[in-house]
C-alpha cells in the first residue's frame, strides 16, 4: 500500500472508531485493508466515506463501518478460521484476513467471486480461500469453523451451519423479522444456541442457489 493510501486508510479507521469504538485488531485491520481496490472504478472518489456504495448485479459493498461493527461483534483471536457467506467484493474478506488465520468465504454469483479473487492476489491475500456456491450449504470440507459471518440476511440460520461451528464458537447475521433486519450473534453452548439482538441493519437478503 503506498503512503497516501495508507493515510486514507487510517483515517477511514479512525472516522469508524470515532462511531463506534473500535478493538485496537479491527481498527488496524481496516486501517490495513485498501478499500479503495473493492471499489468500481466510478465510485473511487467515495471508497472512504461512510456510506455502502453500490456495485453491479443488485448487489453493494458495505460500509466501511458496517464492515467494522459485523468484525468487532465476531470478537476476532489471530488463530482462529472464520466462514463468511456473501463474499461480494471481497472487502469483508479482506479485512478479516488481516485478524484470522483462516478465511472461507462463499460466493453465489460467479462474476463476483472472479473479481474478488483477482482482488486478493493482487493485495497478497494468501490466507483467503473462495468457493463459488449457495452460502447456506457453508463449507463442510474445512469445518469446524471458530467464528461465521453473515454478510447478507436471512430469515433463519440453516441447522448445518451451525453444525459447522465449534462448540464455544460465534456467529454473527443480519436476521431478518417482522419486515426489519437485525444483527444478531449466536453463541454455540454444545446442543445450546443463546441468541442476542445487537442492532438494526440494512443488508441485501441471501439467495438460494447459483447465478452464473
Amino acid at each position: 500500500m503506498d503512503r497516501i493510501t495508507a493515510t486514507k486508510t487510517t483515517r477511514l479507521a479512525e472516522d469508524c472508531h470515532q462511531k463506534f469504538a473500535l478493538s485496537p485488531e479491527v481498527k488496524n485491520a481496516i486501517a490495513n485493508t485498501n478499500r479503495e481496490a473493492f471499489v468500481p472504478m466510478g465510485l473511487k472518489h467515495n471508497a472512504y466515506k461512510l456510506d455502502a456504495l453500490p456495485m453491479g448485479y443488485a448487489q453493494w459493498i458495505s460500509s466501511p463501518l458496517t464492515v467494522a461493527k459485523m468484525s468487532q461483534y465476531l470478537e476476532p483471536k489471530g488463530g482462529f478460521k472464520v466462514l463468511e457467506v456473501g463474499c461480494g467484493s471481497g472487502y469483508q474478506a479482506a479485512v478479516l484476513s488481516h485478524m484470522f488465520r483462516g478465511v472461507f468465504t462463499i460466493e453465489r454469483i460467479e462474476s463476483l467471486m472472479f473479481e474478488a479473487k483477482s482482488r486478493f492476489r493482487e493485495l497478497n491475500l494468501n490466507n483467503i480461500h473462495t468457493k463459488i456456491d449457495d452460502g447456506q450449504n457453508g463449507w463442510k470440507q474445512y469445518a469446524p469453523y471458530d467464528r461465521i459471518l453473515f454478510s447478507a440476511s436471512a430469515k433463519v440460520i440453516p441447522q448445518k451451519i451451525f453444525e459447522q461451528l465449534t462448540d464455544g464458537g460465534i456467529l454473527i447475521a443480519p436476521i431478518e423479522k417482522a419486515g426489519k433486519q437485525i444483527i444478531t450473534r449466536f453463541k454455540k453452548n454444545g446442543a445450546n444456541i443463546e441468541q442476542t439482538e445487537l442492532e438494526a441493519c440494512d443488508f441485501v437478503p441471501i439467495l438460494d442457489g447459483i447465478q452464473k
